[in-house]
């Protein structure tokens, strides 16, 4: 068994962990020139995920701050069905960190797995774009 086989076999045991807070099929409109759906695309769904969650969290507007690298553990299909799922890590005074685990699955429902993951720091902000306290 090679490498990437072994790999594989690994994802397929892991469970994702946190709350499923965004699902959405990867589209033809999202690829680059290979036809593979691009990895920009991908990364702002889960940047998505984490304010929609830090939102929920702060009860209330977020900005991000930063998002964490992603490396990615297979390609992307048109098709494929992607499920975000985020995990507070850290909260501050008016900062959040969310860890964010992006999960795919075959169109036909056959396959699902592990496809990255990454943390993004989000902001709470008033209606103004000010700084705000929050509490968790």
């Amino acid at each position: 068994m090679n490498e990437i086989d072994s790999a594989q076999d690994e994802t397929a045991l892991q469970q994702p962990e946190g709350e499923l807070t965004l699902k959405r099929p990867a589209g033809a409109d999202a690829t680059n020139m290979f036809g593979d759906v691009f990895g920009g695309w991908v990364s702002s769904q889960a940047v998505l995920a984490a304010e929609m969650r830090a939102g929920a969290v702060t009860e209330g507007r977020v900005a991000t701050v930063s998002t964490g690298g992603m490396e990615f553990f297979s390609p992307v299909l048109v098709g494929t069905i992607l499920s975000f799922y985020t995990q507070v890590v850290e909260t501050g005074t008016s900062s959040i960190r969310i860890k964010v685990e992006v999960w795919g699955r075959c169109p036909d429902g056959s396959t699902r797995r592990k496809v990255t993951e990454t943390e993004c720091v989000q902001v709470a902000i008033d209606n103004s774009g000010h700084i705000r306290a929050f509490s968790a």
